[in-house]
C-alpha cells in the first residue's frame, strides 16, 4: 500500500484547516518567542530612558515589511513562503536561496530557543541544569513537538491556539495592570539616541519582530488565502507591536534603574506588582518558547516540504503521509536539526547566526512583493494590492539596508559563506537533475 504522495499532487492534498484567527494565532506565536522576555533589560541598558523608540521605530519598519508580505502571500499563495514568493517573482535560482537560507535562520532559531527554555525550566526542574538532565530534556521536547505535528494539521494549528493564548493572556495583563503603576519619568520618548546606539538596537528588535517570515510558509493550508492571508498578517503584527512597546514601557516604570540588571525584566516586572507573579510570568517563558518551537517547526517543515516537492531537495521531503496528509520526513529533519543546534549552542549565538540572514530574507519578500504586483500574477481570488506603487516595498529595502549596514564584518562575512554554500548547492543539484534525464534520440 502507497503511504507518500508527492508533488503537486502532494500540494492538492494539503488541508486547508487555517482561518484568519488562526493564521494569526500562528504569526503571534511566533513572533512572541524568546525574545521579549529578554529584550527590555538589554535595550535599557543600550538607551536608557527612551528604549521604548526603538520599539516604535520597529514597528515602522516591520509594517510596511508585513505589508509586502501580505501582498506576496495573497499572489503565491502555495507552500513555501520566501521560497514560493522569490520563485513566481525573479526564478528558481532566487527562490531556492531565499528558501534554503530561510530554513538554516529557522532552525537555528529553533536551536536557540531550545536552549532558553532549558535555563527557564532549571527553575521548576533543577535536575535540567545538569548536562546529562538539559540533553534528556531537549530530546524530549523535540519527540512531544513532533508527536503533535505528526497526526495532522488540525492538532498541530489547535496546539498552537492553545498556547497562544496561554502566553499571550498574563503578557497582556501585566501590561494593562502594570501601565497604572509605571514611573514615567523612567520613560521618554522625545530623546532620541545616536545612531550608534540604535543601530545595534534595532538589529536586537528586528530579532524580536521577526517570525511573519516563517509564519506565512504553510500558505498552501489556509482557508481562502487571497483574503485570510492580509488579514492575519496584519492582525497578528499589530498585535505584537501593542504588546511589545507596552511591556517595554511597564519594565522601565516598575524597575527603574533595576532594570539594566537583570536577565528576567518580564518576570521581575510582574514580582514588583505580586511576589507570585513573577514564578507565574517564568513559567510563561516556558509556555511561549514551547509556541515559538511549536509554531517553527509546523511551518519551517513545510519549507523543506516545498523545496522537496519542487525538485531542489530530496523527493523524500516533497512527500506526505497520505493518511494524516503531513510531510513527516520534513518534520523529522527539521526537528533533528533543531535538537542538535540546540544541544550544541546557545540563544545569543545562534538568534546572532540567523539575524543579519533574516534582514536579507525581508528585503528580497519586499522586491518580489512589487515585481509580482507590477506582473499581475495570482492565483487565489482578488490579491491584496500594495498602495503608492513601488513606494513601500522601497522603504522596506531601505530600511533593511540601513540596519544591514550596522552589522559587523564577521556576521557579513559568515552570510557570504551561507549565500556562497547555497548557490554551490543549486547549481549541483541542477546539474545533478540534468544527467539523470534520459536523452531523446
Amino acid at each position: 500500500m502507497d503511504t507518500k504522495l508527492s508533488g503537486r499532487a502532494a500540494e492538492r492534498q494539503l488541508v486547508q484547516a487555517l482561518g484568519p484567527f488562526g493564521l494569526a494565532a500562528v504569526i503571534v506565536n511566533i513572533i512572541v518567542g524568546a525574545g521579549i522576555f529578554a529584550m527590555p533589560s538589554r535595550l535599557f541598558e543600550r538607551l536608557g530612558p527612551s528604549a521604548p523608540l526603538a520599539f516604535v521605530l520597529g514597528a515602522l519598519a516591520i509594517i510596511p515589511i508585513s505589508m509586502c508580505f501580505a501582498a506576496a502571500g495573497s499572489r503565491a499563495a502555495t507552500t513555501g513562503g520566501p521560497y514560493t514568493y522569490g520563485r513566481a517573482a525573479f526564478g528558481p535560482l532566487i527562490g531556492f536561496v531565499a528558501g534554503s537560507l530561510m530554513w538554516i535562520c529557522n532552525v537555528a532559531s529553533s536551536g536557540g530557543v531550545a536552549a532558553a527554555l532549558m535555563d527557564q525550566l532549571q527553575a521548576f526542574i533543577p535536575v535540567v541544569g545538569t548536562e546529562t538532565g538539559r540533553r534528556v530534556a531537549i530530546v524530549l521536547v523535540y519527540v512531544l513537538l513532533l508527536a503533535l505535528n505528526l497526526f495532522g494539521i488540525k492538532l498541530g494549528s489547535r496546539a498552537i491556539n492553545v498556547l497562544a493564548g496561554l502566553k499571550l493572556t498574563p503578557l497582556f495583563v501585566l501590561a494593562i495592570i502594570g501601565m497604572a503603576f509605571v514611573d514615567w519619568s523612567q520613560v521618554s520618548f522625545t530623546r532620541w539616541p545616536a545612531w550608534a546606539a540604535m543601530g545595534p538596537a534595532m538589529i536586537l528588535v528586528i530579532f524580536a519582530y521577526s517570525g511573519i517570515e516563517t509564519a506565512l510558509i504553510p500558505s498552501g493550508e489556509v482557508q481562502d488565502p487571497s483574503r485570510n492571508v492580509p488579514r492575519a498578517t496584519l492582525i497578528g503584527t499589530l498585535l505584537v507591536v501593542i504588546l511589545y512597546v507596552s511591556l517595554q514601557i511597564v519594565t522601565q516604570g516598575l524597575l527603574k534603574a533595576d532594570l539594566a540588571g537583570t536577565r528576567t525584566p518580564i518576570a521581575d516586572a510582574a514580582g514588583v506588582l505580586l511576589p507570585i507573579a513573577r514564578t507565574a510570568l517564568l513559567l510563561t517563558a516556558c509556555v511561549s518558547m514551547l509556541g515559538f518551537l511549536m509554531g517553527n517547526l509546523l511551518a519551517s517543515s513545510r519549507l523543506l516540504f516545498a523545496l522537496g516537492r519542487d525538485g531542489y531537495l530530496p523527493k523524500a521531503l516533497g512527500s506526505l503521509d497520505s493518511r494524516y496528509h503531513v510531510p513527516r520526513t520534513a518534520l523529522i529533519l527539521h526537528a533533528i536539526g533543531g535538537t542538535l543546534l540546540a544541544l550544541g549552542g546557545n540563544f545569543e549565538s545562534l538568534a546572532t547566526m540567523s539575524g543579519g540572514a533574516n534582514c536579507m530574507v525581508y528585503a528580497l519578500v519586499c522586491a518580489a512583493a512589487w515585481k509580482l504586483q507590477a506582473s499581475n500574477v495570482q492565483e487565489h481570488g482578488t490579491p491584496f494590492r500594495l498602495p503608492l506603487g513601488p513606494l513601500v516595498p522601497l522603504i522596506s529595502i531601505g530600511i533593511m539596508a540601513a540596519i544591514l549596514l550596522t552589522l559587523p564584518l564577521t556576521e557579513w562575512k559568515a552570510i557570504a559563506t551561507w549565500l556562497a554554500a547555497l548557490i554551490v548547492l543549486y547549481f549541483g543539484l541542477h546539474m545533478a537533475r540534468r544527467s539523470t534525464r534520459t536523452p531523446v534520440n
